[in-house]
């Protein structure tokens, strides 16, 4: 599954290295260390039994383009795991996006 992080990234330097244009790549990272960091804060803080990051607020960052470090995290930190109605809107954001992302660069989704 960590191979699904790093679609959107190789996708983000290609863009840069064909038009010089890299803001995505910066973007995709910058949102990814966002919610990796959000995760873990989420993490110790449950652990403390202290404030949480709502979950919306987890899934905005997601939605953002900072998946990817939510996959990281989610493996790394063996955090959100296991309530199924988290784990449906993560995958539904992430297959998501890699729809969207497919039909922008004309790749074929379904056979016509």
């Amino acid at each position: 599954m960590m191979v699904l992080a790093l679609l959107p990234l190789g996708w983000a330097g290609w863009l840069g290295v064909r038009d010089a244009n890299w803001w995505p790549l910066a973007l995709i990272l910058l949102m990814s260390l966002l919610t990796l960091a959000a995760y873990a804060w989420d993490k110790r803080q449950a652990i403390r039994g202290g404030w949480r990051v709502p979950e919306a607020r987890l899934h905005l960052l997601e939605l953002c383009g900072g998946w990817p470090g939510a996959l990281v995290a989610r493996q790394w930190l063996r955090h959100k795991t296991q309530k199924g109605s988290y784990r449906l809107r993560f995958w539904a954001i992430v297959w998501g996006q890699l729809l969207l992302l497919g039909i922008w660069l004309g790749w074929p989704i379904w056979p016509l």
